[in-house]
């Protein structure tokens, strides 16, 4: 089965901000920095590091923003690795696709020691595959972050692009 890595795919997770503080929040573009991918006609294994997501930037109505700073940067990935994804226990996120069609793809994705079934939307970009996911992380066991008592918090559900480049 042929394999490729990081630098052959592109995992980005989108967060929103949602909460009576909100307006001073910010929605986060997040990359999976280590990745592979075992590729196959009709058959696709994709593994992440949970401990390699990196912040790329905050997002203002979907569009990129310079506000978030260094330090928040590096606390919200420390948060994100120790309290959300718990990825000192669960290193490895795993995706395993059971069907493949021109518009459709859909698998088992296991993550924080849960397996859930999810379907997106699927898509030829150029020479790349697109696949685009929302996921709902309380399914996973993950309560979604939240601070200052809930008045700010992020939503339950975030979206996971994934650019397979050929």
């Amino acid at each position: 089965m042929p394999r490729v890595d990081a630098s052959n795919v592109e995992v980005l997770v989108y967060t929103f901000k949602e909460g009576l503080l909100s307006a001073v929040a910010h929605d986060l573009k997040i990359r999976v920095e280590r990745c592979s991918v075992e590729v196959e006609p009709e058959h696709i294994v994709a593994t992440f590091d949970t401990r390699s997501l990196k912040v790329v930037t905050a997002m203002r109505d979907g569009v990129p923003s310079s506000a978030l700073l260094s330090p928040m940067r590096a606390e919200i990935e420390k948060n994100i690795v120790t309290d959300v994804l718990d990825a000192a226990r669960f290193p490895e996120a795993r995706f395993e696709t059971t069907a493949i069609g021109p518009t459709e793809v859909e698998g088992d994705l296991v993550l924080k020691g849960v397996k859930r079934h999810l379907r997106a939307a699927w898509r030829r970009d150029g020479s790349a595959r697109v696949a685009e996911f929302t996921l709902d992380q309380r399914d996973f066991g993950i309560r979604p972050y939240s601070a200052m008592l809930g008045t700010l918090k992020l939503k339950p559900e975030v979206k996971v692009t994934v650019r397979l480049s050929a």
